[in-house]
């Protein structure tokens, strides 16, 4: 059959997270909770760094993307999965699926390269302190970003184009819920064996640079700190560096607990529960992370809080 750049199917079903009745309800109290949480979180860490002016360093400035991105990421996400618990079918459109599918790639990859980016942010300011702020200009900050969001837009287009040349003939329910691409390959009619082959090769590049790029900082970071003789100095310098271990903990540690499912646990579920880590408890976390464990971000909105009572 030809696969050509159309399709038979206009629209799928997403088939959830569980089709058990009686957990509907309390999943979605469980999610909405979840994803209110990382709303707040994630603008009000926008807006705390843009509104305090102590916050205005290239650490915040990262910190300011990883925000936008993690908010983003579960944006595209987390409604449509919050519909599948109150309506019987959840429909999504072909053009819709497409997009969400799009734009999930898009900010996923941006997750991880930004992780990298911070990492490298913390390897310049404890191992080059002196050279920091000329290192880590804003122009150069802007210069570390953009390519992340350009390189992310252009492979998630390559993965997008290619599925869109597939033909979907008979089936149209997604085993997820959302369109992710491994779910929709299962569903074609066409040969998806470049498709595969792409998916393999950007994810060995993907993660690989990324932890490649943060092992090698904190390999640095540890030299240096080991270098530091007084107790308060060494202590100081893993203060810095801690919120950010935290973030990768959580983001790789989710990476990892894909793979360490038990093989009684069936591939689909397997997907959909470290799914579960990436769009929803990932995005939730990080802005608790860098507020309840950092003290300048604890102090800014002290300081903001106290001027608003002042007025």
């Amino acid at each position: 059959m030809d696969p050509g750049n159309h399709s038979s199917v206009t629209e799928f079903i997403l088939a959830g997270l569980t089709e058990k009745p009686e957990l509907q309800i309390p999943l979605l109290v469980f999610f909405l909770g979840i994803y209110l949480v990382t709303v707040v979180g994630n603008l009000g860490m926008i807006t705390l760094i843009g509104l305090s002016s102590q916050l205005h360093t290239p650490m915040y400035y990262f910190l300011t993307n990883l925000s936008f991105i993690d908010f983003c990421h579960s944006t595209v996400v987390t409604p449509k999965m919050l519909v599948n618990f109150v309506t019987e079918k959840n429909i999504i459109s072909y053009p819709e699926c497409m997009t969400q599918l799009y734009f999930f790639i898009v900010f996923i990859l941006a997750e991880c390269y930004m992780l990298a980016v911070m990492a490298y942010d913390r390897y310049v300011a404890i191992c080059n302190p002196l050279l920091y702020n000329v290192i880590m200009s804003y122009y150069n900050c802007f210069h570390l970003t953009v390519p992340v969001y350009i390189l992310c837009i252009f492979e998630s287009a390559i993965h997008t184009g290619l599925l869109l040349r597939l033909y979907f003939c008979k089936a149209n329910v997604i085993n997820h819920y959302f369109c992710d691409l491994f779910p929709l390959l299962e569903l074609s009619c066409s040969s998806i064996s470049m498709n595969e082959l792409l998916a393999l090769v950007f994810s060995a590049f993907n993660i690989l640079i990324p932890v490649l790029t943060i092992l090698a900082s904190y390999i640095f970071i540890l030299s240096s700190i080991l270098q530091i003789h007084s107790t308060e100095g060494r202590s100081k310098a893993f203060s810095t560096c801690s919120s950010h271990i935290s973030a990768v903990a959580v983001f790789y540690g989710s990476v990892a607990f894909m793979y360490l499912q038990p093989s009684s646990v069936s591939s689909m579920d397997q997907g959909k529960v470290s799914s579960v880590f990436y769009t929803c408890i990932v995005p939730m976390l990080n802005p608790l992370i860098y507020s309840l464990r950092n003290k300048d971000v604890k102090f800014a909105l002290k300081k903001i809080l106290d001027s608003r009572k002042c007025r």
